[in-house]
């Protein structure tokens, strides 16, 4: 029933309509569930592309015993704001789905959501793992992948513990990032136009996606830096009193996407 766990033929149904393509919507609509149940359900247990209806009932089992049997512990702070923590929560599944979906790894996109989505930017590893109901092991590689792509940086707080932060300048960093894989794969092209012969149809077919992913890098590297300062702008300038700025100002030079 709705609002109640979810049970092993259920999860053997969600497999199924992952595999056949469907949309998490529809998959709900099928099992008369929440889209969040099942959203959650899966970021929860490997992501679209690795569920698994055994793995994911065993591990429900496991951290459900593992609720029961570990000390209580300060626990992340209570929403600020006046938030609905349902819509919060809800929101969070909804905005990793959209970082999957363009590409993310499943972990990694969660770890994004909880610390986009907290008002300091910032949370430590301890609070990730509670969280998001995961190893430290899983918290520690997503945010490798995420600082070695300029996301999220490390530093030491008044108690000396180290917590993970998320800079105004996050969409920005990750326009870059993007600009600079999609470079890598344009000169990757361009490797297979030496390979396959410049004259030859395959030949061409690689030129034309090298010189199209050169000018999609560029353009995309070029905008975010345009558009920079829009990060910077607007209601944080207002809520502490002073004027948002009227028109872009120069910034600093965004590094140039890879290889260029």
């Amino acid at each position: 029933m709705p609002g109640g766990r979810l049970t092993q033929q259920e999860r053997q149904q969600i497999a199924s309509g992952l595999a056949d393509g469907l949309a998490y919507a529809e998959v709900a609509r099928g099992l008369g569930r929440p889209t969040s149940t099942v959203t959650r359900e899966v970021m929860r247990n490997g992501g679209p592309t690795a569920y698994r209806a055994d793995l994911a009932q065993r591990a429900t089992g496991q951290r459900a015993h593992r609720r029961r049997t570990a000390p209580r512990g300060p626990r992340v702070p209570v929403r600020a704001h006046g938030r609905d923590d349902g819509a919060v929560r809800a929101y969070e599944e909804s905005f990793t789905t959209a970082m999957m979906q363009s590409g993310m790894p499943a972990m990694m996109a969660r770890v994004m959501a909880a610390l986009s989505l907290t008002d300091s930017g910032s949370l430590t590893a301890a609070e990730l793992v509670r969280h998001l109901d995961v190893s430290p092991a899983s918290v520690s590689k997503a945010i490798a992948f995420l600082e070695g792509q300029g996301m999220v940086r490390r530093q030491r707080d008044e108690r000396r513990r180290e917590r993970y932060v998320i800079d105004d300048d996050i969409m920005y960093e990750s326009m870059m990032a993007s600009a600079r894989a999609v470079t890598r794969i344009a000169r990757t092209a361009e490797e297979g136009v030496g390979v396959l012969g410049s004259g030859t149809p395959a030949g061409v077919r690689f030129g034309n996606i090298a010189r199209f992913l050169d000018f999609v890098a560029e353009s995309t590297a070029r905008a975010a830096e345009q558009g920079r300062e829009i990060l910077h702008s607007g209601l944080p300038a207002a809520a502490h009193g002073t004027p948002a700025p009227e028109g872009p100002t120069a910034s600093q030079p965004a590094e140039r996407p890879e290889g260029r």
